[in-house]
C-alpha cells in the first residue's frame, strides 16, 4: 500500500468530520474537537488551517466560553453551490419545511423533517448578502393541498437555531382565550401527519411543554443559553400530546390485532398504539367524550377490551344494553354470525 496516499486519506476522513461536528454545534473547544478525533490539539489546529484553506470560515475566540465556531464566510465554500443554486436550493427547503405536502394532497412527514435538517445545515454557510434574496424569494411562493399546516418558515429556521445552538427562545402564544408571552428552552422540532410542534422547556410554567408553530407569533431567539436537562422522547411526548392529553377525556384499550395493523387504520395525530406481543396492541386516545372514543375503536373491527377509566367500562355495558334493545324487535337472521 502506498503510505503516502494512505496518510493522505486518513488526513480528509478526518478534516471532512472535523467539518461535520463544527455543522452539529455552535462552539467546539479545542481540547474537546482533539478529544472526538483522537488527536492531538495541535492536530486540531492544523485541521482548522486546512479547512479555511478550502473556502470555510472558522472562528477562534479565546477566553471562557471561547473556541471554534463555523460561521457564515463571504463566499460560500468551494465544491458546494455557487449563489444561484444556494439560493434556489434554500427556498425549495423553506417552502418544502413550512408546508410539506404530496401532490394528492397528503401530508409528507419525512420530507418537511428532511428539509429543515438540510436548511439548518446550509445556514451555517449562507452568506448573509444572499439571505434577504432567500426571504423575497420565498414570499412569493405559495402552494395548494390537504398537507401540512402552513406555518412560517422564518420561524421554524429560528427555532432549529435555537435547538441546535441551545439557546433560549420567546414567543406569544394563545391559551385559554388569551395571547401570552413564553419563555422556553427549545428542545426539538417535531413535525406530525398535520402540523409542526416544539417540545421544549417552558420556563415560567416549570415543567415540559409543546407547542403548535402555527399559532406562534414573534418567534425570536434570546442570547441566553442553557444546559441541556433530561428531555423526554420528543416524538413520544408530543404524539401523547396532541393523541390524548389535549382533550378532556382519555383512555387506553387492549386491542386484539397486530400493532402494524391498528397503525395503518388510526392517524398518528390521534392515537398511540404500542405494541403487546405480537397479535395485541395498547392504543391511547383521547376525545370529548365517552361516546367517541368507544365509537372509534369499535370501528376498527377488532375485539378490543377497556383498560382505563373504570367510567368506560360502565358506559360500555350501558350501551351494549342499548344496542341489545334496538335490535330486539327483529328477529335474528339465521345466515348472520355473531362478531
Amino acid at each position: 500500500m502506498d503510505v503516502t496516499s494512505s496518510t493522505e486519506r486518513g488526513t480528509t476522513e478526518r478534516v471532512l468530520t472535523l467539518l461535520g461536528l463544527l455543522q452539529q454545534r455552535q462552539t467546539w473547544t479545542g481540547p474537546q474537537l482533539a478529544e472526538r478525533l483522537g488527536v492531538t490539539p495541535r492536530t486540531v489546529r492544523r485541521d482548522i488551517e486546512r479547512l479555511r484553506t478550502l473556502g470555510y470560515p472558522v472562528h477562534a475566540a479565546q477566553g471562557t466560553g471561547g473556541g471554534y465556531r463555523l460561521g457564515p464566510g463571504q463566499e460560500l465554500p468551494p465544491l458546494l453551490l455557487d449563489d444561484e443554486e444556494a439560493i434556489a436550493t434554500a427556498v425549495a427547503l423553506l417552502v418544502g419545511a413550512g408546508n410539506a405536502s404530496r401532490p394528492d394532497g397528503t401530508a409528507a412527514t419525512g420530507s418537511g423533517e428532511a428539509a429543515l435538517r438540510a436548511l439548518t445545515k446550509l445556514d451555517q454557510v449562507l452568506p448573509a448578502r444572499l439571505r434577504h434574496e432567500v426571504r423575497a424569494l420565498t414570499a412569493s411562493v405559495e402552494s395548494f393541498g390537504r398537507g401540512r399546516t402552513p406555518v412560517d418558515p422564518e420561524a421554524l429556521m429560528t427555532l432549529a437555531r435555537a435547538c441546535r445552538d441551545g439557546v433560549e427562545t420567546g414567543f406569544d402564544y394563545p391559551s385559554r382565550g388569551e395571547v401570552t408571552e413564553r419563555r422556553t428552552e427549545p428542545y426539538r422540532l417535531v413535525a406530525s401527519d398535520r402540523r409542526w410542534y416544539l417540545l421544549a422547556y417552558d420556563l415560567d410554567r416549570d415543567d415540559w411543554r409543546s407547542f403548535r408553530v402555527d399559532r406562534m407569533t414573534g418567534v425570536s431567539a434570546r442570547t441566553w443559553r442553557f444546559s441541556p436537562r433530561p428531555a423526554p422522547d420528543a416524538a413520544a411526548y408530543v404524539q401523547e400530546g396532541v393523541a390524548s392529553r389535549a382533550y378532556p377525556h382519555q383512555a387506553r384499550f387492549l386491542v386484539h390485532a397486530p400493532a402494524d395493523t391498528v397503525r395503518a387504520q388510526i392517524p398518528a395525530s390521534a392515537a398511540v398504539v404500542r405494541r403487546r406481543g405480537t397479535d395485541r396492541c395498547e392504543v391511547v386516545s383521547g376525545a370529548a367524550g365517552l361516546d367517541a372514543l368507544i365509537m372509534h375503536v369499535l370501528l376498527l373491527g377488532h375485539a378490543f377490551e377497556v383498560l382505563d377509566p373504570p367510567e368506560l367500562g360502565d358506559r360500555c355495558r350501558a350501551l351494549a344494553r342499548t344496542l341489545l334493545a334496538a335490535g330486539a324487535a327483529v328477529p335474528p337472521r339465521p345466515d348472520v354470525r355473531e362478531p
